[in-house]
């Protein structure tokens, strides 16, 4: 059974997710290290070797693995391993009581920790594995004192952990729902930075380009042909910044106000396709659209960013008397051009 506050399970409660998880890590290999190596002397070697690299392998794997919950083949892994070694290590025993039982006490560590990971179920179906195999011995050789201490070990171990996980359930509940305001908050503010940040650019940009002849129009000085142009090439170029926010470079602005004051017609979309691609390929669309637009002396100039997840991440559409020129920009920075 999976921790239902898996995004912000005891681990997280815990810090065994900083640098103090490998000193944890040290001390759970220490300890199961310290109980095993008491079956060498009453269980073959090999069987006592595989016993012990067994139960060092699930608290690594129990311990390593970042997902919470654990994965279920690493779950499966860790759970099985307390009955495996345990029974490795059920071979000789000594009627009265069962030194094997040492296995006992290295795999209710493992365990505990497996509700820890969020897998209280299987922890708890590897208790139970552990009871039958320690159960099973001591009924075949008659051993009670053996049976008994072994099989409450795991139990107590992993009851006193299970009761921990459960306490502190409406405290993980707390910190997660703290820490998800903490998240939306950061964004609203890194939302309004943003919007506060484009606002200021924008204005700065509106001072820049058009302040000066909005303070002879203020006057009530009569405008002249040539402003009066100057009029009609600022109000299209403080639209380009609204439909086009991204295509708004100096480079590509002066070379839609030079196409327009030659009676071009120059259009300019954005659509979001910029997102997410590189610098490079967007100056890519601007030198692109910037070479059609200062070739252009008659017609129209249509620049479109697309939207996001197609092929095509820009097309510049160049329609003149003679002929029509259609340029595509992909998302690699390719460049292709039909006539």
């Amino acid at each position: 059974m999976a921790d239902t506050d898996t995004e912000f399970g005891l681990r997280d409660l815990l810090g065994l997710r900083d640098p103090a998880a490998g000193l944890f890590l040290l001390i759970l290999q220490a300890t199961i290290v310290l109980y095993m190596v008491r079956n060498f002397g009453d269980s073959p070697v090999i069987s006592a070797v595989a016993a012990l690299v067994l139960l060092a392998a699930a608290g690594v794997v129990v311990l390593v693995i970042p997902v919470d919950p654990l994965p279920m083949p690493a779950t499966v892994f860790v759970a099985a391993s307390g009955p495996l070694a345990t029974a490795l290590t059920s071979f000789n025993v000594d009627h009265g009581w069962s030194k094997q039982v040492w296995t006992a006490f290295a795999s209710s560590y493992v365990l505990a920790v497996l509700v820890l990971r969020g897998r209280l179920g299987a922890a708890w179906l590897g208790v139970g594995g552990v009871a039958i195999v320690i159960a099973t011995v001591g009924a075949v050789n008659g051993l009670r004192g053996g049976v008994i201490a072994g099989s409450i070990v795991p139990i107590s171990t992993v009851a006193g952990v299970s009761l921990f996980a459960v306490i502190m359930r409406p405290t993980q509940r707390s910190l997660r729902l703290l820490r998800e305001e903490s998240t939306m908050r950061a964004a609203a503010e890194a939302t309004m930075a943003a919007e506060n940040g484009e606002r200021d650019r924008q204005l700065a940009r509106l001072d820049k380009v058009a302040r000066p002849i909005l303070e002879r129009i203020a006057d009530g000085a009569e405008l002249t042909a040539t402003e009066r142009e100057q009029c009609r090439l600022l109000e299209a170029e403080l639209r380009d910044g609204l439909r086009a926010p991204q295509l708004v470079t100096d480079e590509l602005s002066s070379a839609a106000r030079g196409a327009r004051s030659r009676g071009v017609e120059v259009v300019l979309l954005d659509d979001g396709g910029f997102a997410g691609v590189p610098r490079w390929v967007r100056q890519q669309v601007i030198e692109a659209a910037t070479k059609e637009l200062d070739a252009a002396n008659a017609g129209s100039v249509t620049v479109r960013v697309l939207p996001m997840g197609r092929r095509i991440l820009a097309t510049v559409l160049a329609n003149a008397p003679d002929q029509d020129r259609r340029t595509e920009i992909d998302a690699a920075g390719s460049i292709k051009v039909s006539t």
